[in-house]
């Protein structure tokens, strides 16, 4: 089989390695149909995850096996798997995690502590797994894993429920539930911010603003329902939840400081670079500020439902369809959110 490999700033290429095989009997292989690049794949191909390693504490120097969003057709299951049986189409998360130790029992499925600590998809980091950008794809622990994608549910506009979608109502959603029709700011550079809106305004959100540098992103906020920025007027303006997806520290303390008394604030950049906050300004304030990697295992099966739910569009995101064989060219332009498809007959 080929796995796509970053192997420079921009380059990606299609590498031979063994097909998969299953190593126990509750594990699973899978074949990608619909994968897409989230934000922190275009730091990767941009350079900035690995120019910085003593920042991040890790390293994750090429080649590697990049991608860790897609949904998949299951080609094989060991004997003990029964949540899903080939044929099936699934979102795969891009954590890896056993469903069965304490912490992924608490939801925290990020954090599993069977495996080493950050295992994923993607990226060598808590060892090697691959990459959802590969021609096959095994998955350790199948039943806790992978979630069946609702009949109905197009697979190119779930692509990104692997990460950016599921991660997007996880930022908003909690937050609405408990703070009904509250102000909304989303602050960002990608589809994060995008789905963000799109699910606020569904959920009740009595307004939205959107900040991009980006015509194109803000068009697309926009169609829905978000009224939009270039750049963000530092002056409080009393929101009430606020979602930071820059990666930018400076985009950060200046969304902090758009919050209301006793506002929370959500940052799902991955932040390379370090920075200062204006803690004081949110001491005074009574900010809650969550920086956090995403669980997104427990969170997939309310996203899914709210996608079916027909009060979303995830779609409207996707700004290109393409081949599977155009990865190598493909991925490393700079498009918003492109799902590369393959052929399956």
């Amino acid at each position: 089989m080929r796995e796509l490999t970053y192997v420079a700033r921009r380059t990606v290429e299609w590498r031979e390695a063994p097909d998969p095989k299953l190593r126990s009997d509750g594990e699973a292989i899978v074949a990608p149909v619909a994968a897409t690049p989230c934000d922190v794949d275009s730091a990767i191909l941009a350079g900035r995850a690995t120019r910085r390693k003593p920042q991040i504490g890790y390293s994750i120097e090429p080649p590697f096996a990049l991608g860790h969003e897609c949904v998949a057709r299951v080609v094989d299951t060991g004997d003990a798997v029964t949540a899903v049986t080939p044929g099936d189409l699934v979102v795969v998360p891009w954590s890896i995690n056993c469903g069965t130790c304490d912490r992924c029992r608490a939801g925290l499925t990020a954090h599993c502590s069977t495996v080493p600590h950050m295992a994923m998809y993607g990226a060598p980091i808590g060892g090697t797994w691959g990459g959802l950008f590969s021609d096959l794809v095994r998955v350790p622990y199948a039943d806790a894993m992978l979630v069946p994608l609702p009949a109905g549910l197009d697979p190119v506009a779930m692509a990104s429920a692997s990460d950016n979608w599921s991660l997007a109502r996880r930022l908003v959603a909690p937050h609405l539930q408990a703070r009904p029709g509250a102000r909304v700011l989303v602050v960002a550079r990608g589809s994060i911010g995008l789905y963000a809106c799109d699910i606020a305004r569904a959920l009740g959100a009595s307004e939205v603003l959107y900040v991009d540098p980006e015509p194109e992103h803000r068009a697309i906020a926009r169609r829905y329902g978000a009224s939009t920025a270039e750049s963000l007027d530092p002056l409080p303006q009393g929101f009430e939840i606020a979602v930071e997806a820059t990666g930018r520290v400076d985009q950060l303390a200046l969304t902090v400081k758009c919050l209301a008394p006793e506002g929370v604030c959500e940052s799902a950049g991955n932040h390379f670079r370090p920075g200062e906050l204006p803690l004081l300004d949110m001491y005074l304030t009574g900010v809650t500020l969550r920086i956090a990697r995403d669980n997104v295992r427990a969170h997939i099966p309310d996203a899914l439902q709210l996608a079916a739910s027909g009060k979303v569009a995830p779609e409207k995101v996707v700004s290109h369809v393409l081949d599977w064989e155009a990865l190598p060219t493909a991925l490393p332009e700079k498009h918003l959110k492109p799902v590369f498809v393959r052929n399956e007959a």
